[in-house]
């Protein structure tokens, strides 16, 4: 549905039909009740780097803990290989070769016409709060989170910022929060604050129903590519002793910073007695960087990193966890991404009519909960422009394109390239060219992108400051 107007009238029909019935179809354990959810996304985080997905150098013993109490996805994708478009692709529901966000400069606008899970669970009853970074569009757009379904955004709303831990100011639903930008100084490490902010949304909202986006700007890099972290947080001293650079030591302590938050948000759920109605999603938005991957072997086994769309890029954690509903411990290899998202959430929301028509996307939910036939994906598929950062046009020949369908996977890296084929099940590690031996293969997954595909909408930056890359 590309007509909002359309959307919104489908959704409070849905609406009216889901309250008419929500003791019967509700998910919760308490008939009626919605339970609250809140999705944590790392920025950059790898999928070898928590120990629970192999990682043994960076410790995270609450990631861990969350997949011993909750299932673990081993065949989950992010919606990119890089920032803009992977979060266009789980607000939305759809695919990279169908979102409107595909560019990755870092403030186009997610049009007011595009309709997000956000939008969706805020008309059926939820607060909806987001924490951290949006990257869907910059200050003064239409694009910004509050016009899409957030009653309360606090952070960066263009990417670039976000990569700026030490700043003069982030926004409040596009109020300026004027920082103390003191390099170094914890008092000025903006992710505190907005860990903090995330916290007291959920204590605010404790009586729920509530959704909670932590879209962490850790472990990325900041806009010189060094990590950045306070020499006084617990997660840096932890590996004070190595022998390691500061570099090395600061990229270890952002990931293990995520960690410890995301085990200080589980306390809070236990503290306010709301753990047991709260799910809680943890992911990452795209692969780690190649660099870091030198050091800490970060994407295991896989090949490539973020930027590219062999499996290091685009393969990412998931784990979903809901005391007395998921079996702990368990564990799917069902092939997933962010499309998933927006169907998976509704779904649990008890709300699953409302799922839009047309989206990518399939639910989860059947794996979660162990309740019905999982429907699986006929294909998945991304994209990617590069883009020409010196000339700030979108070549027509650097579109990055990969597929999958069951084991089989197809990519390239621009128009002009040769495709690459691999067949996951026999070679995760994609270091098996087969695309001459299976030109029928090649073929058939040329014509799926062909068929499932649109063209790509115009991306356009807004208009800037003078000397600057954000408002």
């Amino acid at each position: 549905m590309k007509d909002k107007r359309n959307v919104q009238v489908f959704i409070m029909i849905s609406l009216m039909a889901v309250l008419a019935c929500m003791h019967a179809c509700s998910t919760t354990d308490k008939p009626g009740i919605m339970p609250n959810i809140i999705f944590i996304l790392a920025d950059d985080m790898a999928f070898h780097t928590p120990g629970c997905y192999g990682g043994s150098t960076i410790h995270t013993p609450n990631i861990d803990s969350l997949a011993r109490q909750g299932m673990l996805f081993s065949q989950a994708y992010s919606g990119c290989s890089v920032c803009a478009p992977a979060r266009a692709s789980l607000m939305t529901g759809l695919h990279t070769g169908h979102t409107s966000v595909r560019g990755n400069t870092g403030g186009i606008a997610l049009p007011d016409r595009d309709t997000t899970f956000a939008e969706i669970l805020q008309s059926a009853g939820y607060t909806v709060g987001g924490f951290g970074k949006w990257g869907l569009g910059d200050v003064g757009t239409e694009g910004v989170a509050e016009k899409h379904g957030f009653d309360v955004f606090f952070g960066y709303y263009h990417q670039i910022h976000a990569h700026f831990y030490y700043t003069d100011y982030l926004w409040k639903n596009s109020r300026k929060v004027e920082m103390l930008n003191a390099h170094g100084d914890s008092a000025s490490y903006t992710h505190y604050r907005i860990i903090r902010e995330m916290k007291q949304f959920i204590r605010d909202n404790r009586s729920g129903p509530f959704f909670c986006f932590g879209s962490f700007t850790l472990p990325h890099s900041d806009d010189d590519g060094n990590p950045q972290i306070p020499g006084s947080d617990p997660a840096y001293l932890h590996y004070s002793d190595k022998q390691w650079t500061e570099r090395q030591k600061k990229f270890a302590a952002m990931n293990t910073r995520v960690d410890y938050d995301l085990g200080e948000i589980i306390n809070l759920l236990v503290d306010l007695n709301i753990d047991r109605n709260t799910i809680v999603i943890f992911s990452s938005d795209n692969g780690g960087g190649r660099g870091n991957n030198l050091h800490f072997n970060d994407s295991g086994q896989l090949r490539g990193s973020k930027h590219t769309f062999y499996e290091g890029g685009i393969k990412v954690p998931l784990i979903f966890y809901w005391p007395g509903r998921i079996e702990p411990g368990s564990t799917s290899d069902l092939p997933c991404y962010f499309a998933d998202m927006m169907p998976t959430l509704l779904d649990l929301a008890g709300i699953k009519d409302m799922v839009p028509h047309g989206i990518d996307g399939i639910s989860l939910v059947p794996s979660l909960l162990g309740e019905g036939l999982q429907e699986t994906h006929d294909y998945m598929y991304w994209e990617l422009p590069a883009y020409d950062w010196t000339n700030l046009v979108y070549p027509g020949n650097w579109l990055q394109q990969a597929i999958r369908m069951g084991d089989w996977k197809l990519l390239r890296h621009d128009t002009a390239a040769a495709w690459e084929l691999y067949n996951l099940a026999m070679d995760p590690g994609e270091s098996t060219d087969l695309a001459s031996e299976e030109p029928d293969i090649v073929k058939e997954l040329i014509d799926q992108i062909n068929m499932n595909r649109t063209e790509m909408p115009d991306q356009i930056e807004p208009e800037m400051p003078e000397g600057k890359w954000y408002r």
